[in-house]
């Protein structure tokens, strides 16, 4: 039976059904803009990225972005290292996604996989990084792919994972929303635009607690974790092997 969901705009041109929110379709075209307008401080959390790598990313090693979307980090990361022997991957299961990231890749070094993050079988890596992505996973094969990064960092390596987070007192959370909307209509969305958005986000983002994401982290084997960015209901975990 087709669904009679009917898409509504979220944004920046960017069209999604009711509990079906994808980054495919035209998303790609306008996913930078968008993101950026979405996530508060977003390009600082790839310029802590950037600044955090030159610690772990040392000659003949693999490095993951998960949920690579369009590969900007990855270039990113690339042009900040490339005068090292590195081998950088790009995981993404959109199919335009990865198209489109191939088109703008830089070197062959870089690699871009259209594959479910769950079923990938990483290489020995030093370096692991997640923008916003674990988040889209199904709570119950989480802590399965971040038990599969642990195992997969050599001794000394390190992930580290941005996500969207609940706060686990119900007024906080209240006051957090309420300053993330405001946030967003001064970015130029629609007061309509905010509500398709949140309404194409049910049962497909599920961000969890902070301390829920510590859980995971410390579940898997990571001891030594800390805190590298915060601001609103938006924190950055680096997490050390």
């Amino acid at each position: 039976m087709k669904s009679n969901k009917k898409k509504s705009n979220v944004g920046d041109n960017i069209s999604a059904k009711d509990t079906n929110w994808s980054f495919d379709g035209n998303t790609v075209f306008k996913f930078d803009q968008h993101i950026q307008k979405s996530i508060p401080y977003y390009l600082a959390a790839h310029e802590i990225g950037l600044k955090v790598s030159d610690f772990f990313l040392r000659d003949k090693t693999n490095v993951y972005d998960l949920g690579s979307s369009t590969g900007t980090f990855l270039r990113k990361l690339h042009d900040r290292h490339k005068n090292k022997n590195l081998n950088f991957y790009g995981v993404d299961e959109i199919k335009k996604m990865i198209i489109y990231s191939k088109k703008k890749k830089k070197n062959r070094k870089i690699s871009f996989v259209n594959n479910k993050i769950e079923k990938i079988n990483f290489k020995k890596s030093n370096f692991v990084t997640s923008f916003f992505t674990i988040q889209f996973i199904r709570p119950s094969r989480r802590q399965q792919v971040i038990d599969k990064i642990f195992k997969s960092l050599e001794w000394g390596g390190c992930f580290l994972m941005f996500e969207k987070v609940r706060f686990p007192d119900a007024r906080f959370q209240d006051i957090m929303s309420q300053i993330y909307i405001d946030f967003k209509l001064d970015q130029g969305f629609s007061e309509i635009d905010i509500i398709n958005k949140s309404k194409s986000l049910k049962g497909v983002m599920e961000p969890f607690s902070s301390e829920g994401n510590l859980q995971l982290l410390k579940r898997a084997g990571f001891k030594d974790i800390v805190t590298v960015f915060k601001y609103l209901n938006f924190e950055g975990f680096l997490s050390i092997k």
